[in-house]
């Protein structure tokens, strides 16, 4: 499959879904192979190599769970969780075991399809260079290699813990964070590190970036999950 119609692995048990999975997808130019259980997905993972996973957790022969743990192992190919699991639990679990991203059923076309936009630009810039020296997010320019933060080409003085948080999100825009990730990343998981410490430094960071820090445009809240830096 050529970069200019990459391909989905569509790990999924429900043959009519997988079925308008496959319509919709085509219909926007992507190349689409389906699998009906976990078997079959590792299988076409490995001859296949594409470019996203769009994998549901309730597999006739396991848990999708499993697969994304052991996907992980050994490829960083993008994982969308699409599930019928709905609770905060799952998510977070499935975010932590390398899932980037997790949309519940039934969702829409639209947001599954910037989903897999948003995943396929991570996919590309794992193929590149190692780390990106500048992220441009809207309006929000993060230079890592100066330590400089930008809002609409102003300067932006933020502290260090509030520049650390900032700058991960930005590394994986548009991907969740679960608390738990962003709290290694910051803190390196020391056991003092609380939950608090991410509304906090997260409140700050609304301030000096949002228009409106009640309604936020680019730092979102996943509830009960984590963050996102809007893509």
């Amino acid at each position: 499959m050529s970069q200019d119609h990459p391909l989905i692995l569509v790990v999924e048990d429900d043959a009519p879904l997988r079925r308008t999975l496959r319509a919709t997808l085509q219909a926007f130019g992507y190349g689409v192979e389906e699998a009906a259980t976990g078997a079959e997905g590792r299988d076409k993972l490995l001859r296949l190599n594409p470019q996203v996973v769009l994998l549901d957790l309730g597999l006739p022969d396991g848990d999708g769970l499993d697969l994304a743990r052991e996907i992980r192992g050994w490829s960083e190919v993008p994982i969308i969780v699409v599930s019928a699991r709905g609770k905060e639990a799952d998510k977070i679990q499935a975010l932590d075991l390398g899932a980037d991203d997790y949309l519940t059923k039934p969702f829409g076309s639209g947001e599954l399809l910037a989903r897999i936009r948003v995943a396929l630009r991570h996919w590309a810039q794992a193929g590149g260079p190692a780390s990106e020296p500048v992220a441009e997010v809207g309006p929000l320019r993060v230079d890592f290699a100066a330590r400089e933060v930008l809002l609409a080409g102003a300067p932006v003085h933020l502290s260090p813990n509030e520049y650390a948080l900032l700058a991960v999100l930005a590394r994986h825009a548009g991907k969740v964070l679960t608390h738990q990730q962003l709290l290694n990343e910051v803190w390196g998981g020391a056991p003092s590190a609380q939950s608090t410490y991410l509304r906090v430094y997260m409140t700050g960071l609304r301030k000096k970036l949002e228009a409106d820090p009640a309604r936020p445009k680019l730092l979102l809240t996943e509830p009960g999950v984590g963050y996102r830096l809007k893509a």
